[in-house]
């Protein structure tokens, strides 16, 4: 299993898997896809404030067609004590994205250099 980020996932959608390296893109290929609740939300965020024309239900709606993405399990409780102890960073998203990971122990896919700094499941 994979987890995306946020910008790995409007990529995605915008330019398919050239948006990513191919050891990325192979693992997309062969694995299950995870997308935390935070990168929807985030997603959100970004579509109101108009840095993305596209909603988010659209974007997910187009990857789930072509990855296979599975549904979401991790409660908010268990999300939310994953991220407490993540006070490398004052980004909610970010902490929020590297909680779900950590608590379900699979690799992030973001080209963040801050979150490969200090999250170990980070890969690129």
């Amino acid at each position: 299993m994979i987890a995306l980020d946020t910008h790995v996932v409007a990529w995605l959608y915008e330019s398919g898997a050239e948006a990513v390296p191919a050891r990325i893109a192979a693992r997309l290929d062969t694995e299950t896809v995870r997308i935390a609740p935070p990168v929807v939300l985030e997603l959100t965020y970004l579509h109101e404030i108009g840095r993305l024309t596209v909603p988010a239900a659209t974007m997910l709606a187009h990857l789930s067609a072509r990855l296979d993405v599975a549904p979401e399990d991790l409660s908010a409780a268990d999300l939310f004590a994953a991220a407490i102890p993540l006070s490398w960073t004052r980004d909610s998203f970010d902490r929020l994205i590297c909680a779900h990971s950590a608590a379900l122990g699979i690799d992030l896919a973001t080209k963040d250099e801050t979150i490969h700094a200090h999250h170990d499941r980070a890969v690129w």
